[in-house]
């Protein structure tokens, strides 16, 4: 099993239940992610049901962890809606990831305004 993917669909599914909404544009954004990586439907519903605590994220690597993060940046967008609750638990999920928090506050204001590369070399140099 791809532990790695598994963490991820943990965190979006926590991070999309946040604003006490699983919107359905979340959901198809968490099991297109799930698809796209072979990881079986019936174990991101397993996951829905009874999320797994967020344990250390430190083993990842740069670019996993700029991924996820990118991922949960994707899915605060997903339902049109930026609750703070989501944003809140982003900053969390960031910091677990060794990021700065404000990190989310840059990647939410130049979402779809910077290319990816830029955001990425951003991230790095001013928020790690």
């Amino acid at each position: 099993m791809d532990i790695v993917t598994k963490k991820k669909l943990n965190i979006l599914i926590q991070l999309a239940e946040a604003d006490k909404h699983f919107a359905r544009a979340e959901r198809e954004m968490i099991l297109k992610i799930a698809n796209d990586r072979k990881f079986p439907e019936e174990e991101v519903n397993q996951l829905v049901r009874n999320p797994e605590p967020i344990d250390t994220l430190g083993a990842l690597s740069n670019d996993q962890k700029f991924d996820y993060l990118v991922d949960c940046i994707e899915l605060i967008f997903a339902d049109q809606k930026v609750f703070e609750s989501e944003v809140i638990f982003t900053k969390s999920i960031a910091i677990k990831l060794g990021f700065k928090k404000n990190v989310v506050d840059y990647l939410i204001e130049n979402s779809g305004k910077k290319p990816h590369s830029e955001l990425k070399s951003t991230v790095f140099a001013e928020y790690w």
